[in-house]
């Protein structure tokens, strides 16, 4: 504009709450395609992954049916950048091009996703599920990886605590666990829908508690793959006593508790979890084949 005869120059978008107004997964997908495009698939997933948990907006999940075409953007930006570095300084950057042409590349593989499936780690405490599913989820999936539904911290959302605080023993009152169950489905529903893969993390010593996820994904369509996790009483309980802050809150008389539940017949995919956590991981990906 001209103010006072003189040209100004102005780059304000504060006139129109519409267009100053931005969805922040955008934003968010340039750090999540930054991570990936550069082989860091554990981090980018860490970081899709806190911040469904931190925003806590069941939305979230939906808006995932955007991510692919977002990390394609920013990738197309990036490569856009760097063809316009190479067109300034010609044979100077012999980088360029080749930086160009893999950020084009990578903004094409973005918009052509593998397809979803439902994944269910469940297992009793102590046998490594919570550690299994975020090895599982960046290598499966549309990128950034899988997104883990974890039934401790849903647990702790649902009674509005922080995630490492300890609850009583009514929070895991057979009326609450049964809401947790219902809800962890319908996030993982929701996920998948979205074309994401989802991973839930939870016991699952109940028949139904495990039928509904094996129906969740008969609903949607896609593949299941469901896991159950088996290690002997002392390698469990010298594991959950070592644990250090986390959302869990079982310990060791929860283990003892546990081995004497009636969990029925399990026809997922048992696996052995006694060993070490690369082991376990190696059985788990030969079990759902990837």
């Amino acid at each position: 504009m001209l103010l006072e005869g003189r040209p100004v120059l102005f780059d304000a978008i504060e006139f129109s709450p519409l267009i100053a107004s931005g969805d922040v997964l955008y934003d968010l997908a340039f750090l999540l395609m930054d991570l990936a495009e550069r082989g860091l698939n554990t981090a980018a997933n860490i970081v899709l992954n806190r911040y469904l948990v931190e925003t806590r907006r069941g939305a979230d999940l939906d808006a995932l049916a955007a991510l692919p075409f977002f990390l394609s953007m920013r990738a197309a930006i990036r490569a856009k950048v760097a063809a316009a570095r190479l067109e300034r300084a010609g044979a100077e950057t012999p980088g360029a091009e080749r930086s160009a042409r893999n950020y084009f590349a990578f903004a094409r593989g973005c918009l052509d996703p593998p397809p979803p499936m439902l994944i269910a780690v469940g297992g009793l405490s102590g046998t490594g599920k919570s550690l299994l599913a975020r090895a599982l989820a960046p290598d499966i999936g549309a990128l950034p990886g899988a997104v883990v539904l974890r039934s401790d911290v849903e647990r702790k959302r649902l009674l509005g605590r922080d995630e490492h605080d300890k609850l009583p023993q009514d929070a895991y009152a057979p009326e609450i666990t049964a809401r947790i169950y219902a809800t962890l489905a319908d996030q993982a529903r929701r996920a998948v829908a979205a074309g994401h893969c989802a991973i839930v993390d939870a016991v699952f010593a109940k028949l139904y508690e495990r039928e509904v996820m094996v129906q969740s994904a008969a609903i949607l369509g896609v593949p299941f793959r469901g896991l159950f996790l088996e290690a002997d009483l002392a390698t469990r309980m010298t594991r959950v006593s070592m644990r250090g802050p986390d959302a869990s809150d079982a310990d060791t008389s929860v283990a003892r508790v546990q081995e004497s539940y009636g969990l029925g017949a399990i026809d997922w995919t048992r696996v052995d979890a006694s060993g070490t956590p690369q082991a376990t991981l190696s059985r788990a990906r030969n079990a759902i084949n990837v």
